[in-house]
């Protein structure tokens, strides 16, 4: 299933592109298949050159890295769009825009503490700029201090109520076990939206899609990924959505029709792993192993990638018992900044159970279910633990638990939650 790690991140990236009031290039490369973002680029490096003291260029600049990044999934272009605002900040120093921008790329390289520094600092500077309230709140959340990001995100609510808030609303209501609450303001979200704003509006329809799904719920969810389908065609994290909702019925190969429409437009790891996992359950371990080998590469690619992919790499290592010292020694060394998330410390707990430390492991799952979220992921690899410990009842409780909450909730580990409780029971 998609992750939501630093998901609102790009919702803030997105209404920082929309405000920034930057001209848009037409040309008739656009006509010839030429991107649009690439053509901008282009054009503000020639501004550059010809008048670099106009700082303005730079921002327009730095905003094409990220629409980059965003279309391509690779996250390079943020260093490209880092390097540029760091430029403008030469030019102007503590220039506000240049540093809005910049906190919002510490985000996405998972630079946590280092974005909260700098978004405190602006609002400081700006107290009534909502926008600074969501990277304050999206990085408290990745930091795991949750009390101070409900906070934060009740200011942004007061100061300026839309989808930017109302997505955050929802995904600390989703945190906190309020699996109705995150609907309701998700749906406020899309019902609040500006209609051009098409490409936002398809992702709180992906997003709502994610919430019936982690409940089970196929039917509401396939509807919420055809609705953001038709919002915005071709939306990749939608068209991943419906791969989930495919392999969920057992439709093994119009999962994989539906995955690799997504991965040709960007190719993120989860994408590629959720077809690699579908490929495993019908048998085809050649096409499995090239897609895992794909996911380790693109995880590794560079230093960036290394922070980005931590937990992911850690927890694809986990869930596929490859390289598992390894994967415990990501996920401890994501522990080192953002040890009170609780997606950090179920990685952590599930790293343990395969390098059979399992009473490190209990440790760290009691942690990640601390909030109350309906996430049967945690509630599996709980279970697991307890199982592992002899502690059967406690085991069946929470793979029930589990089960209860998504039948479908992973391809592979579902089936195991199911003989787990199967043979808890014979005994």
């Amino acid at each position: 299933m998609i992750s939501r790690k630093s998901v609102l991140i790009f919702i803030l990236i997105h209404f920082l592109l929309l405000t920034g009031r930057i001209a848009r290039v037409e040309s008739e490369d656009v006509l010839k298949g030429k991107s649009r973002v690439d053509i901008q680029i282009q054009l503000y490096q020639e501004k550059i050159s010809q008048d670099p003291q106009n700082i303005h260029n730079y921002y327009a600049l730095a905003t094409n890295y990220i629409r980059k990044a965003r279309e391509t999934g690779d996250i390079t272009y943020y260093l490209l769009a880092e390097t540029t605002l760091q430029r403008a900040l030469e030019i102007k120093k503590d220039d506000y825009e240049a540093l809005k921008y910049l906190a919002t790329i510490y985000l996405s390289k998972h630079q946590f503490q280092e974005a909260l520094t700098l978004a405190g600092k602006l609002n400081e500077m700006h107290p009534e700029d909502y926008l600074n309230y969501g990277t304050l709140g999206d990085a408290l959340v990745e930091l795991g201090e949750y009390d101070k990001a409900d906070e934060v995100v009740q200011k942004m609510l007061k100061l300026k109520p839309g989808l930017v808030s109302y997505s955050r609303a929802s995904y600390l209501r989703e945190l906190r076990g309020d699996v109705e609450g995150a609907i309701q303001w998700m749906e406020l979200a899309v019902r609040t939206a500006n209609p051009r704003e098409t490409e936002a509006i398809a992702w709180c329809l992906t997003q709502l899609g994610n919430l019936h799904f982690n409940r089970g719920d196929l039917a509401k969810a396939e509807t919420q990924y055809i609705k953001a389908l038709a919002m915005f065609p071709r939306y990749h994290y939608a068209l991943a959505g419906r791969g989930s909702i495919e392999a969920a019925k057992k439709n093994y190969l119009q999962a994989v029709d539906w995955y690799k429409q997504a991965i040709q437009i960007i190719p993120l790891p989860e994408f590629i792993i959720a077809l690699g996992d579908v490929y495993q359950k019908i048998g085809d371990s050649h096409e499995a192993k090239k897609q895992y080998d794909l996911v380790e590469y693109i995880g590794l690619l560079n230093k960036v990638n290394k922070v980005v992919y931590n937990r992911d790499l850690a927890l694809f290592y986990a869930d596929h018992d490859i390289k598992l010292t390894e994967a415990l020694e990501l996920a401890q060394k994501e522990l080192e900044f953002r040890k009170d998330n609780i997606y950090t410390q179920d990685t952590l707990a599930w790293a343990y159970y395969k390098n059979q430390q399992f009473q490190e492991a209990l440790k760290a799952s009691k942690l990640s279910l601390r909030l109350g979220t309906q996430d049967a992921r945690l509630f599996f690899h709980a279970g697991m633990i307890y199982y592992k410990l002899g502690e059967k009842d406690k085991a069946a409780e929470y793979l029930n638990k589990a089960l209860s909450i998504n039948p479908y909730f992973h391809i592979l580990y579902a089936e195991v939650a199911e003989k787990t409780l199967e043979e808890i029971k014979s005994r």
